[in-house]
């Protein structure tokens, strides 16, 4: 059996998504450092896919970040 490691913020509900699957999501719940690292990092990713894309969706998703 293979392991999936994200290593992402969760959003969405997908640990609950996966376990209702019938398999385990190990999740950990991050420092306020850690957490605004993380954020800073998926802001960016978002970035750069509304500069790809130019599309309402992508600047949906940083909106969602910014307020996170």
């Amino acid at each position: 059996m293979s392991k999936k490691v994200y290593n992402k913020l969760v959003r969405d509900k997908i640990p609950e998504i996966i376990e209702a699957d019938g398999k385990k999501a190990k999740t950990i719940i991050l420092n306020n450092h850690d957490y605004v690292e993380e954020l800073i990092k998926k802001l960016g990713e978002e970035y750069e896919e509304f500069k790809a894309d130019r599309n309402i969706e992508e600047l949906a998703d940083i909106q969602e970040v910014l307020l996170a």
